[in-house]
């Protein structure tokens, strides 16, 4: 009789789980930009918390920082702006010169004996498609942005409302001092996590961009700016970001030009993601290899472009809650890193 009863509770947190996830994905449009706003106010409360300290009153701190904030946006946004249009206009031709390029390696493997049929790799695979993953995303982030003043509206309100959200949860719960310090421990590992991740992001399109400016490649900024921004997606993001610089170098400036790129790419995010970022982030994440790959699909699959860029933090959020259930401590072990668990 308990085992049934147990079969029949996890039938029916199965089946409310799958509801509440098909709720998720057909409201993304309204939840993404809430959590864009969430994210926004929890980086930002930082530098508010700071100007404080010099008794800049909060209400003023909140207005000077998103003031600053959306005029370093405008300004980038309009550079970006300018360039995806021209690249747009251009990107059929380029994916022409992609495809004859394509043909010339096949034609330049023949003369060694490697025989392989142009029509049906071709067929089979179109190089030119690849181009299309650095549109696509910055198109998925642009429609996205259309509801930056929403986003900007929602995240100055939840900073007014941060005082009081301790008192509410304090009256709301029925165990107030732990739960809190799961909240504050999420707080907590979620700006630390989005603050590094920034400042390494930044820097890693900043070098990005001046690296290819350097070797004078078409739209240096617009690829600093997807360098910029897939650096937050964790293992494949940085690689993803490389693909449309390299091939661009590829059809206007030659092979030699391109693996010069690739090689620069991979410098600084060897430098960048297994050096620097490393040695702020301390121990780690608390997350294994293999979840924050799996979350990356996950949160792709049911938020878009905006759950990759945000599917580390989403997958932390879920973690710190599965640790403060006794029912769901099992799952958060598994979603943990082994290694790190045995040194903290």
């Amino acid at each position: 009789m308990s085992k049934l009863l147990g079969a029949n509770k996890a039938f029916v947190m199965f089946a409310a789980l799958v509801v509440i996830l098909a709720g998720i994905k057909m409201s993304s449009d309204i939840i993404v930009p809430m959590l864009l706003a969430l994210f926004v106010a929890i980086i930002c409360n930082p530098l508010i918390n700071y100007l404080a300290k010099f008794k800049v009153p909060k209400s003023l701190a909140i207005v000077v920082v998103f003031i600053l904030i959306l005029l370093v946006g405008m300004s980038v946004a309009g550079l970006v702006g300018q360039s995806l249009n021209d690249f747009s206009q251009s990107l059929p031709e380029y994916k022409v010169l992609l495809q004859e390029k394509f043909v010339w390696l096949v034609d330049i493997a023949a003369k060694y004996n490697i025989l392989i049929d142009k029509e049906q790799i071709l067929s089979f695979f179109d190089p030119s498609k690849v181009i299309d993953v650095a549109a696509n995303t910055l198109s998925g982030l642009g429609s996205v942005m259309a509801n930056l003043f929403l986003i900007v509206l929602t995240a100055i309100f939840m900073l007014f409302e941060a005082p009081v959200v301790s008192k509410k949860v304090h009256l709301a719960l029925a165990d107030p001092q732990m739960k809190m310090k799961h909240i504050d421990r999420f707080l907590d590992s979620v700006n630390s996590y989005l603050a590094i991740k920034t400042l390494v992001s930044l820097g890693t399109g900043v070098l990005a961009g001046i690296f290819l400016w350097i070797l004078d490649v078409d739209y240096f900024v617009l690829w600093g700016v997807l360098a910029f921004i897939l650096n937050y997606i964790p293992n494949i993001g940085s690689m993803i970001a490389a693909i449309p610089a390299v091939l661009l170098a590829l059809v206007l400036q030659g092979p030699a030009i391109a693996g010069i790129v690739a090689m620069g790419y991979m410098t600084i995010n060897t430098v960048m993601g297994n050096v620097v970022e490393p040695k702020f982030m301390g121990k780690g994440l608390g997350l294994s290899t293999l979840v924050v790959f799996l979350s990356l699909i996950f949160w792709g699959w049911l938020l878009g472009t905006v759950g990759m860029l945000l599917s580390v933090p989403l997958t932390m959020i879920v973690k710190i809650a599965l640790e403060a259930s006794d029912e769901g401590r099992w799952l958060a072990v598994l979603l943990g890193n082994i290694e790190e668990e045995k040194t903290s």
